[in-house]
């Protein structure tokens, strides 16, 4: 499963290529990999065709892609969990989406022009959803990648990973040290420090 560097290296390539960029056309291949969106296949295309992508967010294993009202601040976010073998990829129009795509996202972006973000998904573990965004509690960005003080309320009850600003060494050792278990299972705990898996714990 993609922990947080793998999650990472996702949102880092598709932030230039998606930030400022307008979803014009949203196709579903499989709405098994809309599991987690509280809707059909209608609602999940006909809110997100015509927006606009603010950014990239991870926290932890979970990426989001806020959503741009033009007349508001982003109040929803398009969440994204990989699951065990999901993948975003970005591809030129065109071009062969290949059998284990899932959900399709037509943008096009002001610079780089007009792409596809394919949502591949061997395994079908993984999801997309449209979410609605909440103020963080400690009023920080709410992940790495946007100063935006909010995050989707599917994200909200997993703990800031390490690489995040406005994670605490201090709280999450004191946090660390009150529990009674192992150490590797408390590092799998994703309420109390997110991002890490089997292979990091270990």
């Amino acid at each position: 499963m993609p922990e947080l560097p793998e999650v990472e290296v996702v949102r880092h390539g598709l932030a230039p290529a998606i930030s400022g960029a307008t979803i014009e056309a949203v196709e579903v291949f499989d709405e098994r990999s809309l599991r987690r969106h509280a809707g059909p296949a209608e609602d999940f295309i006909d809110r997100l065709t015509g927006a606009r992508i603010d950014s990239a967010v991870r926290r932890g294993k979970f990426l989001w892609l806020p959503i741009v009202d033009a007349h508001r601040a982003p109040h929803e976010a398009v969440v994204v969990h990989l699951g065990m073998s999901g993948q975003v990829l970005l591809r030129e129009r065109g071009v062969d989406d290949g059998s284990l795509t899932r959900i399709r996202l037509e943008i096009s972006h002001p610079e780089h022009g007009a792409l596809r973000v394919n949502f591949v998904d061997q395994r079908i573990f993984g999801s997309m959803a449209l979410d609605e965004l909440a103020p963080t509690v400690d009023g920080a960005a709410g992940g790495f990648g946007s100063r935006l003080a909010s995050i989707p309320t599917q994200v909200a009850h997993i703990a800031r990973d390490p690489l995040d600003d406005a994670f605490d060494d201090r709280a999450f050792l004191r946090r660390l040290a009150a529990r009674r278990t192992t150490v590797k299972r408390a590092l799998l705990d994703q309420t109390l420090i997110s991002g890490i898996g089997n292979i990091y714990a270990d």
